[in-house]
Parts: structure tokens; sequence; C-alpha cells
């Protein structure tokens, strides 16, 4: 396990970087940090994969320095991570918002992208009184409260444990500067995706867990993003937003499929 800063514009993004092989690139959730991929990992570097975990800008331990935040910003940071690495073209993972910034990043960079894992994906904005709503929540001094409250609701498959992992990460964003970043990526705003989707050549698998809180019909809303990319639909029954952590067999086994097709395509190219 390898655990380096990479430089971007504004300050540096924590990059934890475990295994050999083909690179795979995963981005998490807002509010969430890079050991949300930690069982997926495991189980793709024991299959021989390279995996590259980054900390979003003002999440885990990357610097809290930046002045923007966001879909597009992510996406930069995706793109500028496989450029550090060195071994494009690389799979992008992005869950949540980290999926639109994927779009994006394969969009702009064809180059660089060679498939895209798109779990618990925002795409597009969801419900628009929800979510100005929940900025106003957001807001200090019943903030964290309020998002510890939320967070321990998105991951239904781990149970007892989504109190626990939502109490660690609130202390987390207590740190210094923390809840500021966080803020201000809660503002983000997915439209800016859309211009993206028609561009994405790559092949790209929608994993959506069929509890998904964020979504009022989460298999719909896979199924509109599937069509949008030609992608394939993996729904996860009994899991929420993050179904790499709620059941990393059950993902690990779809991504690893798609991962060979992928390499059977670059060796047949």
């Amino acid at each position: 396990m390898d655990i380096s800063q990479v430089q971007v514009d504004g300050g540096r993004l924590a990059v934890e970087v475990r295994g050999q092989g083909p690179l795979v690139v995963c981005s998490p959730a807002m509010g969430d940090e890079r050991d949300a991929f930690g069982p997926l990992a495991d189980r793709l570097v024991s299959a021989g994969y390279r995996v590259a975990l980054v900390d979003l800008r003002g999440h885990g331990d990357s610097d809290t320095s930046f002045a923007e935040y966001g879909d597009r910003a992510t996406a930069n940071d995706l793109v500028a991570v496989i450029e550090r690495l060195g071994e494009g073209p690389a799979v992008i993972a992005g869950a949540s918002m980290s999926a639109g910034a994927a779009i994006i990043a394969a969009g702009e960079r064809p180059d660089l992208v060679s498939a895209l894992v798109l779990l618990g994906p925002f795409a597009r904005n969801g419900n628009a009184l929800l979510g100005a709503l929940l900025r106003v929540l957001l807001a200090r001094p019943w903030g964290p409260v309020v998002w510890r409250g939320y967070s321990a609701s998105l991951w239904p498959g781990l149970g007892a444990g989504a109190r626990e992992r939502a109490a660690h990460l609130s202390r987390r964003l207590a740190r210094p500067g923390r809840w500021r970043a966080f803020s201000r990526t809660t503002r983000v705003d997915h439209s800016v995706v859309a211009p993206f989707l028609p561009r994405v050549t790559a092949p790209a698998l929608v994993v959506m867990g069929e509890a998904d809180p964020d979504w009022k019909d989460p298999a719909a809303e896979a199924a509109w993003l599937a069509g949008e990319l030609s992608a394939d639909v993996q729904l996860v029954p009994g899991v929420g937003h993050a179904p790499m952590l709620e059941a990393p067999d059950v993902v690990a086994d779809r991504v690893l499929m798609l991962l060979a097709e992928v390499s059977g395509a670059a060796g047949r190219s």
C-alpha cells in the first residue's frame, strides 16, 4: 500500500495505491472517504489490478485549500491522478457525485478512460426542493448533527454499522477546515454532467442499490442513465447508496466481469 499526495490546482489530493496491474481509480461520494472502496479494492487487487483510492477535495486526507468543489473539479482531479500515475487508460469507479465526475472525465478525455463503473450515480439533479432544504439544514450550528443522522440512513446494507460509520465520518468532518469544504461540496450542480453523456465512448456499468434512499425509484434512475450511456445495469437488493461497501462480493463479481471484457477488447485491438 502506498499513500501519497497528488498536487492539483489549489491543493493536494490523498491517493492510496494498492496492488499491481491495470489501473482502476476509485472516487467516493460527497461526505464519504476513500475507504468506502476498501472492500472492493481488496477483491480487485487479489484479481490482479492496481487500485488507486482518491479522497475528494476537502475530504479524508486531502487538503481543504481548494477554491472549487463539485463534479467538474472532481473530474479534473481524476484525470490528474491517472496522468500522475502514468498508467492510462484506466477504469474509473465513481460513487454518487463522483460518478458524474467520472462521466465528465470520460467524455472529455476518452484517451485516458477505458471503462466506467458508476455506483449510486448522480448524473443529474434529483429533487430540487429536497436538495435546497438539505443545504439549509447542513448550515452550522445544527449541520453536523443533521448530516450524521441523514448519512446513517444511506447504507441500510451495513445494518447497525451504518450508524457507526456515520459517527466516524462526522468526527472526521469536524476537523479544522473540513466542514466548510464539505458544505461547499453540497452546493454541487449535477446539470454540468449532461453535455458529456453523448461524448462517452467507454463501456460503462451502472450499479444501483435497490434501497438507495437518494432516489424515489432507484431502478428507474439506473435505467435512465444506462440508456444514456448504452451501459449495463447491476441492481443490488437490500443495499443503499454505497453498494461497493454494503455488498462488496456482489459488486466485485460484476465489476471483474467488466474489467475482463475491457482487457479482452484491448487485447484484440
